[in-house]
C-alpha cells in the first residue's frame, strides 16, 4: 500500500516535467554513481529505455546516449554546440551533429593526427543502431588501450603499428584475389588469412578460418557481409599487452618496400636484430574475437613457437564437447543424460535422424580436455604464422565435432541408427555404430592430419561387395567437402545398405582387420561399446 502511494505521489511530481528534465535527472544521478570511473548500470540502463522510447532524435537526445557510450567505455566526454568529442588517450571521436540532432559525419584521428571520415560509423549513428556503436568503440577503446606513460605508450603503438603493415604486406603477397571463391581460400589457406586493410575506425583484423558449410549456407552475400557475420567466421585482432616480462619487439617493418620473395611467393622477413628494436615491458597479442576450445597440447604448442607461456590460471579446462555445446548458439535446449552420457539428435531436413552418444569418460581424459583460449601472446611476426595453421586446425576438429552436438527442438519420435562419438587421439575421432541389416559393428575413424586433410578408414566385417574397395576415399571426400559427421555418415550408411543387401560368399576377402584389432574382427573402440 505504501509502495503504491509513492509511486502515485512521484508521477503527480513528475506529471508536468519536460523529457529533457527527466534526462537531466537521471544524468545527475549518474554522475553520484559510487564508481565515478563508470556510471550506475541500472539507472544507465534506465535511460537508455527512456531514450529507445523516444526514437526521434533530438540534439539532446543524442547527445546524451553518445555520453553514455563514452563514459561506459571508460572514454572522456565533452561537447560544443554542434559537435561531440569521445576521447581516451590514444585516440578520439567527432561527431558532428545537425540542428535536428541527426549525425552528420563522425572523424576518428589518433592524437596529433588528422582525422578521418568513419563511414562504418556514421552507418551505425545514423540507423540509430547505438548498442553496435557501442560495441565498436570497444574494439577500438581495447585495441589503442595501451597502459604506462607517455613515451612507453608511443613506442608500443609505434611497434604494434609496424607489425599490422608487415600482416599487410604479406596479405597482399600475391594481390589481393578479387573473386569470392579465391578470398575464402586466402582466409582457410593464407599465411596470416585474410587481413581487413588497417582503418583507423577499425582494428586491423585477420580472418583465418571458415568451414565449407557455413559458406555454402551463406553464399548469397558478399564478402564483407559474410566476414561480418560472425558465427560463421573466425577472427583475430593484432593488437599489443603489456606484461610482467620484457620482450624485445619491432619498431620498423621487418619487411623492405620491394621484397624479395621466396619459393613460396612470400617476401622475405629481416631478423628482428638487423632492424631498430625496444625492449619494452609487453608483448603482442592475437585477440580472438569470439574465444576458440583448444586441446591442451594446442596450448602447450602455442607456448613452445612464440616463447611466451599462456599463464594457466587464465584456463578452466574442460571435456571439449561441454565447451563447444556451452559456446554453440544452436545448443539451446539441454541435451538428455543417460549413465554418464550425453545423446544428441540430428534431424536432417529431407527427413531421416541420427542420434550420436559422446561419453562423458572418454572425452575427460587428461589428453581430451580443452579451454577456450582468448588470446594469443607473442612477440615476432613469424609467430602469426605457425600459430593461425595450430588454430585452423582446431577449429576443423571442433567444426566435426560441432556437427554430432546439435540437438533438434523437435525430434522424431523414433530412431534406428545410433552412433558413438569417441576420441582416438588429438588429431582422430572413431564412429561407431551397426551395420545394415548384420548384426555386426563397425567403425569409422576420421584422421585429421592437418587443416587441409582428412582421412576416413572403415574397419568391420561384412562388406561384401568387390567394387566398393574405394568406401574410404568416397567416405572421405564427402566429409571434407560437407564437414557433417551426420551428412557423411548417412551417405556411408546407405552405401552399406547397399553392399549388404547382396551378401556372397566373399565376406572372408573383404574383411578388413586393423592394425590394433582383435582376433574377433573387432576394434577396440567396437569391442567397448558392444561391452
Amino acid at each position: 500500500m505504501k509502495k503504491n502511494t509513492r509511486i502515485s505521489n512521484l508521477h503527480r511530481k513528475f506529471a508536468e516535467r519536460s523529457w529533457n528534465d527527466t534526462f537531466q535527472l537521471v544524468r545527475r544521478c549518474m554522475e553520484k554513481s559510487r564508481d565515478e570511473s563508470k556510471p550506475c548500470e541500472p539507472i544507465a540502463r534506465a535511460l537508455d529505455r527512456l531514450q529507445e522510447v523516444l526514437q526521434a532524435p533530438t540534439m539532446d537526445n543524442t547527445k546524451s546516449r553518445l555520453e553514455m557510450i563514452a563514459k561506459r567505455q571508460g572514454m572522456d566526454f565533452y561537447c560544443t554546440d554542434v559537435t561531440c568529442y569521445l576521447t581516451a588517450d590514444i585516440f578520439y571521436l567527432e561527431v558532428l551533429l545537425l540542428p535536428s540532432g541527426e549525425v552528420q559525419e563522425v572523424k576518428m584521428a589518433l592524437h596529433r593526427e588528422r582525422p578521418a571520415p568513419s563511414r562504418s560509423l556514421l552507418r551505425l549513428l545514423r540507423s540509430n543502431n547505438f548498442s553496435e556503436f557501442s560495441v565498436r568503440l570497444g574494439e577500438l577503446f581495447a585495441q589503442y588501450n595501451i597502459p604506462g606513460d607517455s613515451e612507453t605508450k608511443s613506442k608500443m603503438l609505434k611497434s604494434i603499428k609496424s607489425l599490422w603493415k608487415d600482416l599487410q604486406q604479406i596479405s597482399d603477397m600475391p594481390k589481393e584475389p578479387k573473386c569470392f571463391e579465391a578470398q575464402i581460400d586466402l582466409i582457410n589457406n593464407g599465411r596470416v588469412g585474410f587481413l581487413m586493410a588497417e582503418k583507423q575506425d577499425y582494428p586491423p583484423s585477420l580472418y583465418f578460418y571458415i568451414s565449407p558449410n557455413d559458406c555454402l549456407k551463406n553464399s548469397e552475400l558478399s564478402l564483407e557481409e559474410l566476414l561480418e557475420f560472425k558465427p560463421a567466421v573466425q577472427v583475430n585482432q593484432a593488437t599489443i599487452g603489456v606484461g610482467d616480462l620484457i620482450h624485445k619487439l619491432q619498431m620498423t617493418s621487418l619487411i623492405s618496400e620491394a621484397p624479395q620473395l621466396d619459393t613460396h611467393s612470400c617476401p622475405a622477413v629481416a631478423a628482428l636484430g638487423e632492424v631498430s628494436n625496444e625492449t619494452l615491458p609487453a608483448c603482442f597479442l592475437l585477440r580472438l574475437k569470439t574465444p576458440i576450445p583448444v586441446f591442451s597440447h594446442i596450448v602447450e604448442r602455442v607456448g613452445q613457437i612464440t616463447g611466451v607461456t599462456i599463464p594457466d590460471c587464465d584456463l578452466q579446462w574442460a571435456p571439449l564437447p561441454r565447451l563447444l555445446i556451452n559456446a554453440s548458439a544452436s545448443a539451446k535446449s539441454p541435451s538428455e543424460p543417460l549413465d554418464g552420457q550425453e545423446i544428441f539428435t540430428v534431424v536432417f531436413p529431407e527427413g531421416g535422424m541420427h542420434t550420436y552418444v559422446l561419453s562423458d569418460s572418454s572425452w575427460d581424459a587428461p589428453a581430451q580436455r580443452a579451454a577456450l583460449l582468448a588470446s594469443v601472446p607473442f612477440t615476432q611476426l613469424a609467430h602469426v604464422s605457425a600459430v593461425l595453421e595450430l588454430l585452423r586446425h582446431q577449429c576443423v576438429f571442433n567444426t566435426l565435432l560441432r556437427s554430432c552436438l546439435t540437438q533438434s527442438a523437435s525430434p522424431a519420435s523414433v530412431c534406428d541408427l545410433h552412433f558413438e562419438v569417441r576420441p582416438e587421439s588429438t588429431t582422430s575421432i572413431s564412429v561407431t555404430f551397426c551395420q545394415p541389416h548384420i548384426d555386426s559393428l563397425a567403425v569409422l575413424l576420421v584422421n585429421i592430419p592437418n587443416p587441409r586433410q582428412i582421412t576416413c578408414q572403415l574397419f568391420g566385417g561384412g562388406f561384401y561387395d568387390s567394387s566398393y574397395p574405394m568406401l574410404d576415399e568416397y567416405t572421405s571426400m564427402v566429409l571434407t567437402s560437407c564437414m557433417s559427421i551426420p551428412v557423411a555418415m548417412r551417405a556411408l550408411y546407405c552405401r552399406l545398405e547397399e553392399t549388404t543387401s547382396c551378401p556372397t560368399t566373399a565376406v572372408a576377402e573383404n574383411d578388413r582387420l586393423s592394425p590394433e584389432m582383435d582376433t574377433d574382427g573387432h576394434s577396440p573402440a567396437a569391442s567397448q561399446s558392444a561391452a
